[in-house]
């Protein structure tokens, strides 16, 4: 070997497999608090089921008293819409 501080004898490297699993890397990370591989659910509010949008314009008059009702029943003003619906086609099929 050479006296230079900075060769390197290639003859001493060896290469070495690896051995560890993704199954035990997950599992040493785990333990050392890393976060795991799987996918999360995005967290925070649940979609609404009333998806649909309905821009209804009204006489300004109209729009008080929906809104009125909505928060003397404490509802949204979509269940009133909803209900109000529901309520055409009841009478509707009556005639």
């Amino acid at each position: 070997m050479s006296n230079n501080a900075f060769s390197i004898d290639l003859s001493r490297l060896k290469k070495q497999p690896k051995t560890s699993s993704t199954k035990e890397t997950d599992q040493v990370a785990e333990e050392l608090g890393f976060s795991s591989r799987e996918i999360v659910k995005k967290r925070g509010r649940k979609p609404s089921p009333r998806t649909g949008q309905v821009h209804a314009k009204v006489m300004p008059d109209t729009s008080i008293e929906i809104a009125n009702e909505a928060k003397r029943r404490g509802v949204q003003q979509g269940v009133l819409i909803e209900e109000a619906w529901q309520l055409y086609k009841e009478n509707m099929a009556i005639k």
